[in-house]
């Protein structure tokens, strides 16, 4: 592959005999072969959904289509390659296994994308575990397991306007909750402005290592206004969700920018790339009066 290489000589005065210069250089380029990525979030009393995409080359023109593979443009333009070989099967706690169908479609209240979907809703107690296995005609293989986490309620959400008025008339908010002190425990807090959707007013990922069996606020900057609702969800998350939300942060502050290493993604499955876990959480809506 051809790569062009451009370089510029910018002064605030140029010099004689100076411009730009140009040098094409053949950049020979390793194999990638390509994995199977699988995002799977379970939840109590709803049915399973999971996406099985395909990763791709970074500098892919995404034009070719793998055999076995669709490609599926999304709604901002971008397009994704989704296997269409790919038989999934999940584990429930006592062994036994539910067959997902490949049936891609868009679930209504999140807005996301899905390729497989089970066939009922799934019952998940604390400390269960559940088992994926995807596996495609081509030989990829994902496996991977996940334990129900604690649930953890939210003890309070409060606010509170500025003294200033009309457009500067703003409000902070402040959710609390309590640590549950006898192991090390992960966080993800989302706000959200309105309905509830794929796009957060906030989203953090936190330990407990400074507030161990502690209560703890978090609070944010004074950014809401008059009359907004604002939904917190709080999550308790496991170790292996946590690192692969901030590897996924690592990756995206790295991409493009030539003075960040780059960052590789902590899936919690094997043989692919992805995420597979149980959300338990806790919802407390308000509006700003």
């Amino acid at each position: 592959m051809e790569v062009r290489l451009f370089l510029g000589v910018l002064s605030g005065v140029m010099l004689a005999g100076c411009g730009k210069f140009q040098n094409d250089v053949n950049v020979p380029l390793p194999y990638y072969a390509n994995q199977l990525v699988a995002e799977c979030y379970l939840q109590n009393g709803v049915i399973p959904q999971l996406t099985i995409t395909e990763s791709v080359p970074y500098l892919d023109d995404g034009q070719a289509i793998a055999a076995g593979s669709q490609i599926l443009k999304l709604e901002n333009g971008q397009t994704v390659q989704l296997p269409t070989d790919v038989a999934v099967t999940l584990t429930l706690p006592g062994g036994r296994a539910m067959k997902m169908i490949f049936l891609p479609g868009i679930n209504p209240l999140t807005g996301k994308y899905f390729t497989h979907i089970g066939t009922a809703p799934i019952v998940a107690r604390a400390g269960q575990q559940f088992g994926l296995d995807a596996q495609d005609k081509r030989g990829r293989h994902i496996t991977g397991t996940t334990l129900v986490p604690t649930f953890v309620p939210i003890d309070s959400v409060r606010y509170r306007f500025n003294d200033l008025t009309g457009d500067n008339k703003k409000a902070y908010f402040q959710t609390k909750w309590t640590d549950l002190g006898t192991t090390r425990d992960y966080y993800r807090l989302m706000l959200h402005k309105g309905k509830p959707a794929n796009n957060s007013e906030t989203d953090n990922t936190l330990t407990d290592r400074l507030f161990n069996g502690q209560p703890y606020s978090q609070v944010t900057t004074y950014r809401f206004r008059p009359n907004d609702t604002v939904t917190a969800t709080l999550y308790h998350i496991d170790s292996l969700f946590y690192d692969f939300r901030q590897s996924i942060r690592d990756a995206r502050n790295a991409n493009g920018n030539p003075f960040s290493q780059p960052s590789g993604i902590h899936s919690t499955v094997q043989g692919g790339i992805g995420v597979f876990a149980v959300l338990v959480s806790d919802q407390r809506r308000v509006v700003l009066k």
